[in-house]
């Protein structure tokens, strides 16, 4: 919706424009202060990007049942050492995972309780 200086709306080529009568002019003025920024929009954009894929939606719901190094999440999702741990990376930099080191092995955890509400808020959306 386009408004004009006297605050009408002048979309009148917008299929909606005769049911508002022009009066979601007030709504878009008060959601403009509290749209996300782009900056914001980006990384929000970027995070779901990261869980975009099959193999690390599968690595990710793994580590919800506790820390595990990668040949134990190779074998659990049926995946290469290689491939898990090139998907790891990507998890790690988008912040979802995180590691710890016990010697010379790694373990891999769910960097917090976030990510495992996005993943069970998207398991029940999709049960829905």
């Amino acid at each position: 919706m386009i408004e004009n200086k006297n605050d009408e709306c002048v979309c009148e080529s917008c299929p909606h424009h005769l049911e508002c009568g022009g009066k979601n002019v007030e709504l878009v003025k008060r959601l403009s202060s509290t749209i996300i920024s782009e900056e914001e929009a980006y990384y929000v954009s970027e995070l779901f990007k990261s869980i975009s894929d099959l193999t690390r939606v599968r690595i990710l719901f793994s580590l919800l049942g506790g820390d595990m190094c990668v040949c134990d999440i190779a074998e659990l999702v049926g995946v290469t050492q290689s491939g898990v741990s090139h998907q790891l990376r990507v998890l790690k930099q988008a912040g979802l995972v995180k590691y710890r080191r016990e010697g010379k092995s790694i373990y891999y955890s769910i960097a917090d309780d976030h990510v495992a509400t996005i993943l069970a808020m998207g398991l029940e959306h999709i049960s829905e």
